[in-house]
């Protein structure tokens, strides 16, 4: 009879995690001995602080209108889980640079034609100026567009999760006198949220990968000041290493995080 195959003590090692912090050390003493690659991180780490601040904020307000579309398309009435359904598959079958040039170029001035006619009164009191185009930040457009995009995958990842809960505990709440908020608030959501959290996580990272795609408007992000310092310099090659080097520092950290949150999630179960 054949052994069940069980992995080595060798195979379980993470030699993957090893051969990449070999090659982040590397990277960081070539940013530390030579002056060339500190001038370039001097430069691009100042992108930093715009990356994470597109992802934190497009994350949080695409996680929030995630729950509330897949609260719709699982809420049990036809029409809002038709038209949940229509907003997930439209935005999911549109590359997210296609809706990052849509919503900065289309979106932007429509939103601004409305805030000035909703606030007519106002402006024609002197209260409030008329909003204009030009500020409308773009930092804010890619935010609005990756939320939008986000949004759409997040949706689904929700809906899976509250859809995993069994629906003989609902039943039994409801049985005894749950509302169907309650129901949610001490059922399904403490069950779900064990099962989103792990995708939840991946998906932030991927986010902070796609933010690169705000350099197409111009945000001075990481990828953008990239594209500034190496079309100047003509050093391509060691300031492209620094925008790898960063993006994958923020990536790897947060997917090691999610990795033990995972591991921890599971021993909870047990």
């Amino acid at each position: 009879m054949a052994r069940p195959f069980r992995s080595s003590p060798a195979s379980r090692f993470p030699w993957w995690l090893l051969a990449i912090a070999l090659l982040g050390l590397t990277t960081l003493w070539a940013i530390v001995a030579d002056a060339g690659y500190a001038e370039i991180f001097a430069t691009l780490s100042k992108g930093m602080l715009t990356t994470l601040w597109v992802t934190f904020v497009a994350f949080g307000a695409a996680a929030l209108l995630g729950l509330a579309i897949a609260l719709a398309r699982t809420s049990g009435r036809a029409w809002l889980e038709q038209v949940a359904t229509f907003y997930i598959e439209i935005i999911r079958g549109i590359p997210i640079l296609v809706a990052l040039f849509y919503v900065a170029f289309v979106g932007a001035p429509a939103m601004v034609v409305a805030a000035n006619w909703l606030a007519g009164p106002l402006i024609e009191a002197g209260l409030v100026a008329p909003v204009t185009v030009r500020g409308f930040d773009f930092t804010l457009r890619a935010i609005v567009a990756l939320t939008v995009c986000y949004s759409a995958f997040i949706a689904e990842i929700f809906r899976a999760g509250i859809e995993a809960v069994d629906r003989g505990q609902i039943e039994a709440a409801r049985a005894l006198g749950l509302n169907r908020w309650n129901t949610f608030r001490h059922i399904v959501w403490p069950q779900a949220l064990r099962t989103i959290l792990p995708p939840l996580g991946n998906d932030f990272v991927s986010m902070i990968k796609d933010s690169a795609l705000v350099s197409a408007l111009g945000v001075q992000d990481i990828t953008q000041l990239g594209k500034v310092y190496s079309s100047g310099s003509f050093k391509f090659f060691e300031t492209y290493n620094v925008v790898a080097f960063l993006y994958l520092s923020m990536t790897i950290s947060l997917s090691l995080l999610v990795r033990l949150l995972e591991r921890r999630l599971k021993l909870s179960e047990r």
